[in-house]
């Protein structure tokens, strides 16, 4: 069955991958795949959005948020009663982000989700303009790396995206990382994927993909998506698929 999405917010992944699924080079190096028209279709994807979550090591290596630049699309939104830009939400467990990230001279809200140890750091120092703790079940023993996938504690997904429901963030836009993706596909609450596959071949067993979770889903419990639609552009495929059994995917 498809996930209850009333419990938290509509949840959409979107990604520009290379012909072999990869997200990344195998040196997890900034990777712009896309063309113009894939960071078109990105922007219209992030302008539906009330927030937009990447995890800590997708925006260390973007250095940037993802905003809304085109006039049409900001006012659009400001005409459905949303502010001019969604909130970014960066998930960190360590909280360990440089202050000198672009990212924080940026126009738009930033928003921190972290562990409860490290929400007091943020809050009494500029950057962030709100910050929330994780829900969390369970930590992990002798963790030295939070942000490690191997040391991450066991985060409660649901309650806190419950919370971030709570917080006025109906839809929620994910921009990465893998691991983040894996978390939320691991608890059935992804509704949509926009992928953009381009045409170019990376290779190479440690370049990131867009689910990189430790281990998978074995194939008889793979989580199934019906295709919506399949739109060519010059050499890029523009797939959006929606989750099977799904009332809101638009």
């Amino acid at each position: 069955m498809p996930p209850i999405s009333s419990l938290r917010p509509h949840v959409t992944v979107v990604f520009a991958i290379s012909a072999d699924g990869k997200i990344g080079d195998d040196q997890r190096s900034r990777a712009r795949f896309g063309t113009q028209a894939d960071r078109r279709h990105l922007e219209e994807q992030v302008a539906k959005a009330d927030g937009v979550l990447m995890g800590a090591g997708t925006l260390r290596s973007e250095g940037t948020a993802m905003r809304v630049f085109d006039q049409a699309l900001v006012e659009r939104r400001q005409q459905q009663g949303l502010p001019p830009q969604p909130a970014q939400i960066i998930a960190s467990p360590s909280g360990n982000i440089s202050p000198d990230l672009k990212f924080f001279n940026q126009n738009c809200p930033h928003w921190l989700l972290t562990l409860p140890d490290n929400v007091e750091q943020w809050r009494s120092q500029p950057g962030f303009d709100q910050v929330r703790s994780f829900a969390i079940t369970q930590r992990p023993e002798n963790a030295s790396d939070p942000d490690a996938p191997s040391n991450f504690p066991t985060i409660d997904w649901p309650s806190t995206l419950g919370k971030l429901k709570e917080d006025g963030i109906h839809r929620l836009a994910v921009l990465g990382g893998g691991t983040v993706v894996a978390a939320l596909l691991a608890i059935d609450a992804i509704d949509e994927w926009h992928l953009t596959v381009c045409p170019l071949i990376v290779g190479g067993r440690n370049a990131p993909t867009p689910v990189d979770g430790e281990t998978g889903l074995p194939a008889d419990q793979a989580l199934r998506f019906d295709l919506e639609s399949a739109t060519t552009v010059g050499h890029e495929v523009f797939l959006h698929y929606v989750r099977t059994g799904s009332e809101d995917a638009h």
